[in-house]
């Protein structure tokens, strides 16, 4: 059962010049996620990367949180026989994951609350996650006898290391946002009043950015976790051969030397 309004979507899209804002919508639920909220997630961005105008992407919540996991009111004892939870994850939470990182622009995360389970997990799959000093990031899953899904166990050991993800993962503590930021699990923990503002301004940097260098830098960097060196060094040299044609690293040469600010076009060489 779900608390949402049957007229409210469970996402919200905005389209802002250059980029979009992605909010979870179901606030009475803590933005928790049901089937309807992933259906509509993933036609969002799927929509957003089809569109050549939109050069990044912020996702946040509606209400006090940023998104509480998985909606767990239909699975209580006794509302019906156990669900296969591998199936809901390889049916929705892993082609999100590899959707959400796979999108060719940056994605900001502003997480404006308590960011639990697998919602913790959407926000860490962001490039930039930006927090307010209220929000918390929870690994909640011991907690309720499961194991960390949606690359918690991927992302947690190479963002603080083996010991804090352990500690994370085992006791479900939660951390709050100032902690997170020193920790390098997130980029920036901000004053609440600030988050969206501070966010914004981050999308609006990346949108006029020259974009087909910063998609591959984020394929780069994804890379270079399953990398050694030497296969690094030649991703490193065929993405720089394809950025070194953009119009945009022309661009930038010429507005260097001229001392002036770039105007980027987003489009490839060639």
């Amino acid at each position: 059962m779900s608390d949402q309004p049957s007229d409210q979507p469970s996402i919200l899209v905005e389209r802002r010049a250059g980029y979009r804002v992605v909010t979870l919508n179901r606030p009475a639920r803590l933005n928790a996620f049901n089937e309807d909220m992933h259906h509509a997630l993933r036609a969002a961005l799927a929509d957003a990367q089809a569109d050549p105008a939109c050069g990044a992407l912020l996702l946040t919540g509606a209400g006090r949180a940023f998104c509480a996991g998985q909606d767990l009111s239909d699975r209580a004892p006794g509302s019906g026989p156990p669900r296969d939870l591998g199936g809901s994850l390889e049916n929705f939470y892993n082609p999100l994951v590899r959707q959400l990182r796979a999108l060719p622009f940056p994605v900001v995360a502003a997480v404006n609350g308590t960011a639990a389970g697998a919602g913790a997990s959407l926000a860490l799959h962001c490039d930039i996650v930006l927090a307010a000093h209220s929000a918390k990031f929870i690994q909640a899953f011991a907690k309720i006898g499961l194991v960390p899904d949606s690359g918690s166990t991927w992302l947690l050991p190479r963002l603080v290391g083996a010991a804090r993800a352990r500690g994370l993962a085992l006791l479900g503590e939660p951390l709050v946002a100032a902690t997170a930021a020193e920790w390098g699990l997130i980029w920036k923990a901000v004053a609440d009043e600030a988050l969206m503002g501070e966010a914004e301004a981050i999308c609006e940097r990346l949108a006029k950015g020259a974009t087909i260098g910063l998609g591959l830098i984020k394929r780069a960097l994804d890379a270079a976790e399953r990398n050694d060196l030497d296969t690094q060094l030649a991703l490193e040299r065929d993405l720089q051969r394809e950025a070194g044609f953009t119009p945009d690293y022309a661009e930038g040469v010429r507005a260097f030397l001229d001392k002036r600010a770039p105007v980027f076009s987003g489009r490839r060489g060639r």
